[in-house]
């Protein structure tokens, strides 16, 4: 494959946006290669500025859940723009979002709508810290909750791919009050909240860790969690900015069958417009201004464009229940299908799959926290997604991050994938 027109335009890229791009992941720098500039998507594939067309196992990082382009999340979208795009006041498609995302959470009473999942968080623990009146806050080495100051540290996502596990530019005494535990260790966890739980005013947690690869969090630890803040008077907050709508219509918390206090969103809830959310008990929400005393707002938050786009995705969701069943199908078979792949070439890797995410790590043994995967072969990962690239698969360009399926994969693309990767590990 070619990718002349897109090294021209990240050249011009280069000139005015840092690093040419406007999220670190998308520089691909972690597979040493210039990144693909995308002209359009239609169903389970993208075409680039090239001509190059790929099988897309990116989807926007999860929302497109019902592929790209899809006739029936568009519908109505061109009457909402022309009706116009913001106001400043409220419109009744924020109020039927958020019922709808209430609706299918039983642990949400209210919901807020931001505008991208980093806003959701930050909000979030805004609140909690309001409602408990405490001042510190736990979190998860490898799990990533956006870019606030408060929450990089030993993050996931673009900060594990580029090794830096804390950002410049964050004052020390902003992270002062985040603790740090390992991912999937309940005993470590009480043992800081033996020793500061009455200064604890939240656990922010992934139940499934999407920003370190696939790792999913065990039942046991997310109810342990929740059974730990309920003793100490914390909020336990799901950051499913991911798995929300992603992984069930109930998100982790249907799937794991724990609920947490607050909940927060992104992605999927736009139906891949901008956008974020989070929500919880009436009697934490009540905190929010201007019921409450904390403050956040947004000119653009509940934008009816996303709120129409969203409205539509989760609608066909909740509809379709069965869009679950395949897409978990598919990932189970692709699942299968590298694995044999894998042990048939001797090649050290796993494959970790979580109903429908999937992530290759080239590394052995099992995979539940940071520690696991730190060790991967990352040059191994960059090799393997330049042979995929080049024969039209396009995966996540770093090996901390998880592949995405659609409703729109069909079979054939999925044995096209395994067809292709034994090819590519073949000359690895």
């Amino acid at each position: 494959m070619k990718h002349n027109k897109s090294s021209e335009i990240f050249n011009e890229a280069k000139k005015y946006i840092p690093g040419g791009v406007n999220s670190p992941v998308r520089a691909f720098r972690s597979v040493g290669l210039d990144p693909i500039f995308i002209e359009r998507g239609e169903g389970a594939k993208i075409y680039d500025v090239d001509g190059n067309e790929y099988i897309d196992y990116i989807c926007s990082w999860g929302p497109l859940i019902l592929g790209h382009s899809n006739e029936k999340v568009l519908e109505g979208i061109d009457e909402v723009l022309r009706r116009g795009t913001s106001y400043g006041v409220p419109t009744e498609i924020e109020v039927k979002m958020a019922k709808l995302i209430v609706e299918a959470y039983p642990s949400i009473d209210m919901v807020r709508m931001v505008n991208s999942g980093t806003e959701a968080t930050m909000s979030a623990l805004r609140v909690a810290r309001g409602y408990t009146g405490r001042n510190k806050i736990l979190k998860f080495e490898g799990c990533y909750h956006g870019h606030s100051d408060s929450l990089l540290v030993k993050s996931g996502s673009g900060t594990l791919t580029f090794g830096v596990p804390t950002s410049p530019g964050v004052p020390a005494d902003t992270v002062k009050d985040t603790l740090v535990s390992r991912y999937n260790d309940l005993d470590a966890v009480k043992k800081i909240f033996e020793e500061q739980g009455e200064e604890i005013a939240a656990i922010i947690v992934e139940p499934v860790g999407g920003n370190m690869g696939v790792v999913p969090g065990k039942k046991a630890f997310l109810q342990g969690l929740r059974d730990i803040c309920d003793e100490y008077g914390a909020v336990l907050i799901f950051d499913e900015v991911i798995t929300g709508f992603r992984l069930a219509y109930g998100g982790a918390q249907e799937v794991y069958g724990v609920e947490a206090h607050m909940t927060c969103f992104g992605k999927i809830i736009g139906g891949g417009l901008p956008v974020g959310a989070y929500g919880g008990k009436k009697e934490i929400m009540d905190m929010v201004s201007p019921v409450g005393p904390v403050y956040q707002a947004g000119t653009l938050s509940g934008n009816p464009l996303a709120m129409h786009m969203g409205y539509n995705n989760l609608r066909i969701l909740k509809d379709n229940p069965q869009i679950y069943e395949g897409i978990e199908a598919k990932a189970k078979r692709l699942e299968d299908g590298f694995r044999k792949n894998i042990h048939e070439l001797n090649i050290s890797a796993e494959v970790v799959r979580f109903k429908g995410m999937v992530c290759v790590f080239f590394a052995e043994g099992e995979f539940h926290s940071y520690d696991d995967v730190k060790n991967c072969d990352t040059d191994m990962y960059s090799r393997y997604f330049k042979g995929m690239l080049e024969r039209g698969v396009l995966l996540p360009p770093a090996q901390f991050e998880g592949m995405f399926l659609s409703s729109e994969h069909t079979i054939e693309h999925i044995e096209e994938t395994i067809k292709i990767q034994y090819d590519v590990l073949r000359e690895l």
